[in-house]
């Protein structure tokens, strides 16, 4: 099979040799019927406007990489825990040598020459920076400026493009073309704010000064109300775990879109909710040039509560947090007409994540976008890539949306990258005991069929139905989001000099996230390799460390919505963490 596959390269290579690419017989590559809903067409886009054009080659092992994914993280494998290295990897994720060829014929046949090309580490993507002229010609295609009736954002994008037919066989996709997707955090709503006076009051409401959390420890009655450092511990069972600062084991926080973490804030957090940490900082990553502007006016509040939380909790294990630079609005420059907007910040903190020996255990984000919203092609790929993250030893965790399930007056809407299966979604709760946060995105993908490890859980959840209910709404075969939750409303958070109260599953990712490096730390102490892909433990075992929350639902603006229930559901997954039973189950396998 792969000899056939060699030859037939080697084949199309050598007619792309011989061909005049000016006039070579051009196919459509890749079409939609027309910019997502909110997006208006405009004019042309500029023609000395730069483009930075991602190329993605064709992977042929990528089934390969898959398949170690599955058997290192399946907890009955003999091969659970044994991850691949960078380069045992990056053979897997590589093009055939006769697809870079290709690629660099076709290329070259524009004008660019090799030091004018960006490879990633595997060479499995391709960048180069053209004006839009320049692209056009390449890709047969015209470029318009498209509006966002609802932000006022501007990108630059068609909604077809076409190669060479030789080069279909070498080429996955070729972004930004058709993709119109809006990297975002999910809604953080600030749910209180107000002086101490407040929170007085708030106390004085409560009549005892503990509560049982579900683990059947005592937790402070004050976090009915507000929610810190303490309140989670508690109400995780985490409380009297010492990670260590120096066994190797790091959290990871991603920032995009110019958002700052601001280490002014983080102390004066810290000192707040974890005395002992005050002076605590993490370790900044720029990933193409991304910043991290200190001034009080910069701070992001994403960014913000996302280190706050992730690495007050962890502390003190290491943080890294890393700033993509990247925003994805066209803002058009008179002074400067070929300055280039790279509107996939997304791909360029994969290839370099992937690109790095040394990797965080665990690694949370809370950015995404809707799932519909991103070519079918492009969340394959960036898919691909959390799968090789897996494959290393990476736990991922990704904020499931704070829309619930959709607005309610069509199709629901599920969040990607949430959809991913190689991810851990994380939902939304609220209260103790706990139930669904009524905003904690959940669903099923329309672009992902349901995996394997969760089946049976998903499932049971859609045979407890009422027949019917919600039919050609959802994809019943696609799979569910979140697979876990955590606390999500009512977080008490530092803000340019403030403090602040909000809530989203943006906190909630980070939270669980946190525990899951706590489990990392116990695992790497007692000479055992990280969890690395969570999900085929946590459905095959896992489940039984969580606190199932069954009360709650997501509901749209006109429908109630997905119930939370025994078991697994796509409002909260399995539940929330209990720490000590999960350390019990993580450090037995």
């Amino acid at each position: 099979m792969r000899l056939s596959f060699c030859l037939a390269l080697s084949l199309s290579v050598a007619l792309i040799r011989a061909a005049s690419y000016k006039g070579y017989q051009y196919q459509v590559k890749e079409k939609i019927s027309g910019p997502p809903r909110g997006w208006i067409k405009g004019s042309p886009a500029p023609p000395d406007h730069t483009i930075s054009l991602k190329i993605a080659l064709v992977q042929p092992d990528i089934g390969v990489l898959e398949q170690h994914l599955w058997e290192v993280s399946d907890p009955d494998h003999e091969r659970y825990g044994a991850h691949l290295s960078k380069a045992e990897t990056e053979v897997l994720m590589a093009p055939h040598p006769a697809s870079v060829d290709a690629v660099n014929e076709w290329l070259a046949s524009h004008g660019f020459e090799d030091e004018n090309i960006a490879r990633s580490s595997a060479k499995d993507w391709v960048t180069v920076h053209g004006s839009v002229s320049l692209i056009e010609e390449m890709l047969n295609t015209t470029y318009h400026v498209y509006h966002h009736q609802e932000t006022g954002d501007s990108i630059v994008r068609t909604t077809a493009y076409s190669l060479p037919d030789v080069l279909h066989e070498h080429i996955d996709l070729i972004q930004p073309t058709t993709m119109f997707a809006r990297l975002m955090v999910p809604k953080s709503t600030p749910h209180r704010s107000g002086p101490d006076a407040l929170i007085s009051r708030l106390k004085s409401d409560t009549r005892s000064d503990t509560i049982t959390g579900p683990a059947g420890n005592q937790v402070d009655a004050d976090c009915q109300n507000i929610i810190t450092l303490t309140c989670l511990w508690q109400l995780y069972n985490s409380v009297g775990y010492e990670a260590s600062a120096t066994n190797g084991n790091k959290l990871g926080i991603t920032g995009y879109l110019d958002e700052y973490a601001n280490v002014a804030d983080l102390h004066m957090f810290l000192k707040d909710q974890n005395p002992q940490a005050e002076e605590y900082n993490f370790t900044l990553v720029s990933v193409n040039g991304g910043l991290n502007n200190q001034s009080t006016s910069a701070a992001g509040l994403e960014a913000n509560m996302d280190t706050q939380f992730g690495f007050g909790l962890s502390y003190p294990t290491p943080g890294i947090f890393y700033s993509t630079a990247g925003k994805a609005p066209y803002v058009p420059d008179p002074s400067n007409p070929s300055k280039t907007y790279d509107n996939e910040p997304f791909i360029d903190w994969l290839n370099y994540t992937l690109a790095q020996s040394d990797l965080p255990q665990t690694i949370s984000t809370s950015y995404g976008d809707v799932e519909a919203s991103v070519p079918r092609s492009y969340a394959n790929r960036a898919c691909i890539a959390f799968a090789a993250l897996g494959a290393r030893g990476v736990s991922i965790l990704v904020s499931s949306g704070d829309d619930g399930i959709g607005d309610g007056t069509g199709a629901f809407v599920p969040q990607f990258p949430s959809s991913c299966p190689y991810v851990t979604s994380v939902g939304g709760t609220r209260s103790i005991p706990e139930i669904a946060a009524s905003f904690s995105g959940g669903g099923f993908s329309n672009y992902f069929e349901r995996p394997d490890y969760q089946a049976k859980a998903v499932s049971t959840y859609l045979d407890s139905l009422a027949p019917g209910t919600y039919a050609g709404l959802y994809n019943p075969d696609g799979r569910g989001i979140p697979d876990v939750a955590a606390q999500a409303v009512n977080f008490r958070i530092i803000y340019k000099g403030s403090t602040l109260y909000f809530g989203g599953t943006s906190l909630a990712a980070p939270t669980f996230a946190s525990f899951v490096s706590m489990l990392n730390d116990a695992r790497i102490k007692a000479e055992k390799p990280p969890l690395g892909f969570l999900n085929p433990m946590l459905y095959a075992k896992g489940y039984a460390a969580l606190n199932d929350v069954t009360q709650g639902n997501n509901p749209g603006t006109r429908i109630t919505g997905f119930n939370a229930s025994t078991g697994w559901d796509p409002v909260t997954g399995f539940g929330t963490p209990d720490f000590q039973r999960l350390k019990s189950l993580v450090l037995s396998l």
